[in-house]
Formats: C-alpha cells, sequence, structure tokens
C-alpha cells in the first residue's frame, strides 16, 4: 500500500538528529506525523521538517504527560506512539497498514513486541525481549498516564490484540550512556517508592537484592545467551538497582532522625 492512511505518527524528540530520519521513514503510510519536542539543540526540528513533519515547540512535561500532550495533537483516527530510537520492521508495516485500512479489524488496541540493539547486536535475553509495548490505538480509546515520568505506559480500558512484527530499538548509543541514563532513573525511581511508603532500612539488604538482580537478568533470564553484551547489561542493571536501593536507604534514615 502506498496511500497515505488514516493514522498520526507521535513522537517525542530531543536532540534525535542521528535517529528521527530513520523513525518517520519506516511508517511513511502515515498521513500526520506529530513531533513535540521539548528543545533541541541539533538539527532534529529541520530534519522532522524536511520528512513532512509538523513540529510543536513544548517545555519537558515528564516522560507520560510530554507523550500525552504530543497524541492530544493528533488529527487521525488511528494513532502510534513511536519513540525516536525506534522503527518499524517491515513486516510491521504491513501489518499495521492491514490495521489502519480494515478499522482496526475489531480491535481498537495493539500491541507488538520491541527488540533492543546494544553495541551493534540484537539483545534476545536478560529481560529484553519480547518487551511488550502498547502503541497503536484508535483516537480516543487509550491514552498515555500523565503520572507516570518514566517508565510511562498507555492505559485502556479496551480488549488489546497483538501484531507478530517487531518495533527496532536502540536505546542507547554507549556503555557510558546507559550508565548515565541508569542514575538519572535510579534517583527518580526511589523518590516516586518513598512518596508512596516505601522504605529501605538494611545496607545488607541493599547487597543482597543488587546480587540478586545480577543472578536473575544473566542467569535466570538467560542473559548468558548474549555473550559480553548480556554480561554489561546484567551489571548495568543490578547497579541501577543498587543506587534506587542507596537512595531509598538514605531518604528512609535521613527520615528517621527528623
Amino acid at each position: 500500500m502506498d496511500k497515505k492512511l488514516d493514522l498520526s505518527l507521535v513522537i517525542i524528540t530531543l536532540n534525535e538528529e542521528n535517529s528521527i530520519e530513520r523513525c518517520i521513514e519506516s511508517v511513511k503510510f502515515a498521513k500526520e506525523v506529530i513531533v513535540v519536542d521539548s528543545g533541541s539543540t541539533d538539527k532534529t526540528r529541520e530534519f522532522a521538517e524536511s520528512l513532512g513533519a509538523k513540529v510543536i515547540h513544548q517545555e519537558w512535561l515528564g516522560y507520560g504527560a510530554q507523550k500525552k500532550f504530543a497524541t492530544q495533537k493528533a488529527t487521525c483516527s488511528w494513532v502510534l506512539s513511536l519513540d525516536a530510537d525506534e522503527w518499524l520492521s517491515e513486516s510491521l508495516q504491513d501489518e499495521i497498514q492491514e490495521v489502519v485500512s480494515r478499522d482496526g479489524m475489531g480491535y481498537n488496541v495493539y500491541s507488538m513486541r520491541r527488540l533492543s540493539q546494544y553495541l551493534d547486536k540484537w539483545i534476545y535475553h536478560g529481560g529484553w525481549f519480547p518487551d511488550w509495548q502498547m502503541r497503536l490505538f484508535k483516537n480516543g480509546y487509550a491514552q498515555w498516564d500523565e503520572a507516570e515520568e518514566i517508565h510511562e505506559t498507555i492505559k485502556t480500558e479496551e480488549e488489546t490484540a497483538r501484531l507478530a512484527g517487531i518495533i527496532y530499538h536502540k536505546p542507547f548509543e554507549s556503555i557510558k550512556e546507559q550508565v548515565d541514563v541508569n542514575f538519572k532513573y535510579a534517583k527518580l525511581i526511589a523518590e516516586k517508592k518513598f512518596k508512596t511508603g516505601r522504605r529501605q532500612y538494611s545496607p545488607y539488604s541493599i547487597m543482597f537484592k543488587t546480587l540478586s538482580r545480577f543472578v536473575e537478568n544473566f542467569i535466570f533470564k538467560s542473559g548468558f545467551r548474549d555473550g559480553i553484551r548480556g554480561f554489561i547489561i546484567a551489571v548495568n542493571s543490578a547497579q541501577s538497582y543498587m543506587m534506587q536501593l542507596y537512595h531509598l536507604y538514605r531518604k528512609s534514615n535521613e527520615e528517621r532522625v527528623e
């Protein structure tokens, strides 16, 4: 199918000049492309506009709220929400075109698998795959949860169908980038848990839980099958969890002193 379909592709961006073209080009059949940018200093906006996207500036609201804002700008009957570092496999492109052209084929919300690339290899183990993502929905039948600052999810009361195709994903350009992101998220997650009543008082518990996280991802979730990359992913996951627990530990004990 070469015609444009009644579909809005929605993307949030910040300095994504290296990936935005690949993302948009994988959904050429979308009638509308909405890019909500939170202040890129590279050529993200220019690249997106050159590909026919409508670019809207919006200061950062948090992941859930930013994606909700972007989705609310969509005017087509169907919405596909992607991150700039994601793109569709050819088989998934065909499936989505079929769904939209037939107005959902009995469903209003669809999920699909996401396969991530790390250090130039596809990662199939360690909890990284199949990583089901709810991303395609009829406008008004689902929406991002604006209360979620990280690990944002789409909320819906509709029955969700699954597509067989894959979203490709390149979340990190380097080990350093992964570590930096993990440290940032660890503190945010710890603060959220603290606000909801979670506490951490034992330093020995932190040690045990950190080691357990590594073993879970590398052994029980077969991260070892991805070789050195699986090992690095398991180490970084354990490190991130350790920092999360430590932030919670520090805040919990500060509260005790007060």
